[in-house]
Formats: structure tokens, C-alpha cells, sequence
């Protein structure tokens, strides 16, 4: 029995950009992943009437006239995504996400923009629980290339081909489709941490691995490993920038981004 196996509540969003400070939630889901199957609740917000850019609707599909027309009030999106949040971190459900940081960062900032307070108030973050399936895939396979001049090797179309999960590009980049992509990710990984090495399937995984340095831990012990290895991971990619751009800065903080300022404006 590991990790992987027990039930989990798989996060995703789609934004109206890239900026956990200033952009907006558009959709987001939950799915209550489980042997019994997977149980998902989702949100379409009007964005408050904001824009969305054309670039976000280009990946999540969409448009600035379809969140006005069919999206719910956005305080109210974000008051039931932040208490399912604390629903499954009440019973000890973790959470999982692909690239999760900045979702959960995201919920914050608009937690703090139409609640007046931010996740760390609504829950108790230090209960909580994160499963990354970016930081876990950078982390048993440090080592892949780009598989394209235009598909980086951590997205999460990337990891899920590499872990030999089929990808529905139509269905794609929509909020629950993303959510269950990485509960699917998130157990492959951790059949494999816990699967010796010999028996291990080889396709795209390649020579370098570090499947063992994970084996046998328990959430608590994942959760505080993760925290290690994102801080270590954009540390390395912080370098590799400053090749280039010596003022380049790239967070490691895990697995929520403190909020710097006084406030988040509406």
C-alpha cells in the first residue's frame, strides 16, 4: 500500500493568464479521485467582466462572451472551490495537480481579492497535503529532453505520453480533463516508485532514473520531500537562465507562493 492507492482530490484551473498576481480564475475543477472512481465538481466564472485575453483562450477554449454569458459570479466560484479545499484537507484527502504551486497560489489571490483573506486563513495550510506531478516527474527522470521546439519536457501532454497515458487533445486544457490527467500521472508514478527496478516497463523512461529515492514513503514524508526538490529544481533552473539573464529569478517556494503584498485589488 503507498500513497498512490488511497483516495486524493485532483485540482486544475484554466487563468485568464500567467500572473498569479493579477490574472483570474476562468474555470476550475475538483475530482474526487478514489478505487470507487472519480467524482469531479466544476466552475465557470464570468471573471468579474474582466477580459480574457486571446492568447488563454487559445488554450482552454474560452471566450471573454462565453464566461459573461454562462459563468457564475466569481466571488461566489471562489468561495466553493476554497471550500472544497478545506473540505478534503479536513479529512486528510491530498491534493494533487500538475505544476499544483500555481494553481493553489492562484485560489489564494482570488481568495484574498473577493474574500478578503487567503487560503492560509480558510485552512490550515500546514495540514495540507500536495502531490506534484511536476515536481515528482522532474525529480525519477531528471533528464529528458524536449520532445519539440514547441513541447517542453515537463508539460503535462509531455509527461502523460511518457508515462504511457493516452491524451485527447479536444478535451485537453479544459480544468476537469487536466485535474484527472494528473490523479492518472500521480498513480502511474507511484506504481513505479514502488515497483522494482527489473520490472519496471523501460518505454520513454530512458537511464536515468530515481524511482528508489521515493519508495516507501508516506504522504507526510512525500509532502516534505516535494518541498525539498521544488526549491532544488527551480534553483537549477535559476542558473540556467542567469546563463543568459543574470537578473532571471525563479521561485522554488512550495507548495503555495506567500502573498507579498497588503492587497489584491478587484
Amino acid at each position: 500500500m503507498s500513497w498512490h492507492t488511497d483516495p486524493m482530490l485532483a485540482l486544475d484551473t484554466e487563468s485568464t493568464g500567467i500572473d498569479i498576481e493579477t490574472v483570474r480564475v476562468v474555470s476550475a475543477a475538483v475530482i474526487h479521485v478514489s478505487r470507487d472512481g472519480a467524482i469531479p465538481t466544476t466552475w465557470l466564472s464570468d471573471v468579474d467582466g474582466q477580459e480574457i485575453p486571446a492568447e488563454a483562450s487559445a488554450v482552454h477554449g474560452i471566450s471573454t462572451e462565453h464566461a459573461r454569458a454562462h459563468g457564475r459570479p466569481a466571488k461566489a466560484v471562489t468561495d466553493e472551490v476554497v471550500s472544497a479545499l478545506r473540505d478534503a484537507v479536513s479529512v486528510g484527502l491530498p491534493i494533487v495537480g500538475h505544476n499544483v504551486v500555481y494553481d493553489l497560489s492562484l485560489i489564494d489571490r482570488e481568495a484574498r481579492r473577493h474574500l478578503g483573506h487567503g487560503l492560509g486563513d480558510a485552512l490550515p495550510l500546514d495540514e495540507m497535503r500536495v502531490i506534484d506531478t511536476r515536481v515528482l516527474d522532474q525529480h525519477v527522470l531528471p533528464r529528458r529532453r524536449r520532445v519539440s521546439p514547441t513541447q517542453g519536457p515537463r508539460q503535462l501532454i509531455t509527461v502523460a505520453a511518457v508515462y504511457s497515458l493516452a491524451w485527447d487533445e479536444e478535451a485537453a486544457h479544459g480544468s476537469e480533463y487536466d485535474a484527472l490527467m494528473a490523479a492518472r500521472v500521480a498513480y502511474r508514478i507511484g506504481s513505479l516508485i514502488e515497483m522494482p527496478r527489473e520490472q519496471r516497463p523501460q518505454f520513454e523512461l530512458g537511464r536515468y532514473q530515481q524511482f528508489e529515492q521515493l519508495r516507501g514513503l508516506d504522504i507526510n514524508e512525500l509532502h516534505a520531500r516535494q518541498v525539498v526538490m521544488a526549491k532544488e529544481q527551480a534553483a537549477g533552473l535559476q542558473a540556467h537562465f542567469r546563463k543568459t539573464d543574470p537578473q532571471a529569478v525563479v521561485d522554488g517556494r512550495w507548495p503555495l507562493i506567500p502573498f507579498a503584498g497588503t492587497a489584491v485589488t478587484a
